[in-house]
């Protein structure tokens, strides 16, 4: 399973390009609010409804855990006490984090990017503690996945199914979308 975070503030097309990437590779996937109601409001003013509330995800045993960028989102996951568990339990075990926009700044401030390559939106990048910034679209470093904004939410969301599934259904996917 795959969960993507969402909080108030959140950056839809970030977020919704990567459920429904997944979902056409067959991956496990499932959106979920951080507050104790499953509407959720993006920085754009759209409402999502999750498919669950943070009470009801399992984090720690997810194959990956998705962090949307947006602001206030990226603010208020950062800030979110549960989450902040569930994240320094998934960076101490190896497993899989993927942060898209602003949100790699909630790995970077805690030092989790430290000596790794990443990539956020422009502007933030002196919250990367100690990471060497890229300037690619989306970045692979261990267990890590960072990408740039909305602009590249879509290889963002290719780069996951990439490593959850493999190369040629990312391509496929790729093609089907007529995405290049």
């Amino acid at each position: 399973m795959v969960y993507v975070m969402l909080a108030d503030g959140f950056e839809e097309i970030e977020a919704l390009t990567v459920v429904d990437v997944l979902r056409r590779a067959d991956i496990d996937v499932s959106t979920v609010s951080i507050s104790d109601s499953k509407t959720v409001t993006g920085s754009h003013n759209i409402s999502v409804i999750s498919d669950i509330l943070l009470a009801d995800a399992d984090l720690n045993s997810a194959e990956m855990v998705v962090l949307p960028g947006g602001m206030p989102g990226t603010t208020n996951l950062y800030n979110n006490k549960e989450l902040e568990k569930s994240i320094a339990y998934r960076v101490e075990n190896n497993k899989w984090i993927a942060a898209i926009c602003a949100a790699p700044i909630i790995l970077g401030k805690r030092g989790y990017l430290k000596g790794l390559e990443a990539v956020c939106f422009p502007g933030f990048e002196e919250e990367l503690i100690e990471a060497t910034i890229k300037n690619d679209k989306v970045v692979t470093a261990n267990n890590f996945i960072t990408s740039k904004g909305p602009g590249t939410a879509l290889d963002f969301a290719l780069a996951i199914v990439s490593v959850l599934k493999d190369e040629n259904t990312a391509k496929k996917i790729r093609s089907d979308m007529q995405a290049g």
